[in-house]
């Protein structure tokens, strides 16, 4: 059937009570226009809003192909992650056993004193200090005031350094008291907070 292009002047003229006598050009034309128009309301009304979901759910399927990445690395590893960790609790109870525990830290006043008189030293104060709690641990200072000379200074702060537990000094205040060097400063040990979980 030939499509005859005049026939839509008559358009204008139409009676939509009529629409079964239409001339075939019209009946298309009117076709194709109610086809589009059905097709933008159904992309707008019911497609468009897919879209965002279909993208959070694209989004969502990137996520976790990493997470799947990060997790299967994890398991191909887990005999070295193992290994590692049974080290790391190896080294974190070696450390737990270089701090003093309660019963201790008086004793390690004589084991400061030992070292100091040894090293030739003479003791003018050694008293503990307040008491500073820290979030897994707390620290315990000591005030030291001795005299002696350079060499024996060094020994003594050589030997503290050696000793089985740990002792960090700090503020070092040397002056000449005319008979000798006086040397003031402040040691610190550290009490853990999980007294309950020390080794053996």
């Amino acid at each position: 059937m030939k499509f005859d292009v005049s026939k839509l002047k008559e358009m204008n003229e139409l009676d939509f009570e009529q629409i079964a006598i239409w001339p075939f050009e019209v009946k298309v034309v009117v076709a194709c226009v109610l086809s589009i128009v059905s097709a933008v309301v159904t992309y707008y009304g019911l497609v468009s809003d897919k879209f965002t979901t279909l993208n959070a759910v694209e989004a969502k399927e990137v996520e976790l192909k990493q997470q799947y990445k990060g997790k299967y690395g994890i398991a191909a590893n887990l005999e070295a992650y193992q290994a590692q960790l049974e080290q790391l609790q190896n080294d974190f109870s070696t450390m737990l056993k270089s701090l003093p525990t309660s019963n201790e830290t008086p004793g390690l006043l004589d084991d400061i004193t030992y070292v100091g008189t040894s090293a030739g030293l003479t003791f003018r104060l050694l008293n503990w200090q307040q008491e500073i709690p820290k979030e897994f641990y707390t620290e315990l200072p000591i005030r030291i005031e001795v005299t002696g000379n350079y060499h024996e200074f060094g020994q003594f702060l050589s030997d503290v350094a050696g000793l089985p537990r740990i002792v960090t000094v700090h503020d070092f205040e040397m002056s000449d008291s005319g008979s000798g060097l006086n040397l003031r400063m402040s040691a610190k040990t550290y009490r853990t907070s999980l007294e309950s979980e020390l080794p053996k």
